[in-house]
């Protein structure tokens, strides 16, 4: 039977001890899409939102969001970040954001790599929600997590 462990033994929240860990190199990579209509694919590539170049705000957003990642779920760690790197693939109807992220520490990453796809499409939501009212994000997923002694 799988444990739950941020929870007590009496079923309450906690945050899991790691300091008992070894440090490891940890890499994570998510990736999600926001899906547009074709004609603000088109004004996201030709720089025609008003708000901005898009892709490149919502580059600085997606690294920004995935620092700040324990400050936003209540129980993560907070993880020395080594990098965070961010690349969005256009298609037709949308755009594909994915995340790399890296860090040396006792655990986590993935969910900084999350973050940082997450907020990354909250970001080019917020920036065309004025040309755009039928975006939708789907999914956001964690492509993979490895770890390695170091």
């Amino acid at each position: 039977m799988m444990e739950f462990t941020h929870l007590d033994e009496n079923y309450k929240a906690k945050m899991v001890d790691v300091s008992g860990k070894v440090k490891q190199l940890r890499i994570a990579k998510a990736r999600g899409k926001i899906v547009l209509l074709p004609d603000t694919v088109a004004r996201i590539v030709s720089n025609k939102i008003i708000k901005g170049n898009v892709l490149a705000v919502a580059k600085v957003a997606a690294i920004q969001g995935g620092k700040r990642t324990s400050d936003l779920i209540p129980m993560c760690h907070n993880v020395f970040i080594s990098q965070i790197d961010v690349a969005f693939e256009v298609e037709d109807d949308g755009i594909v954001c994915t995340s790399k992220a890296v860090a040396v520490d006792v655990t986590g990453i993935e969910m900084e790599a999350l973050t940082a796809v997450s907020v990354a499409l909250l970001t080019i939501y917020d920036m065309c929600k004025a040309v755009d009212k039928q975006m939708s994000f789907s999914h956001i997923h964690l492509l993979e997590k490895t770890k390695q002694d170091l």
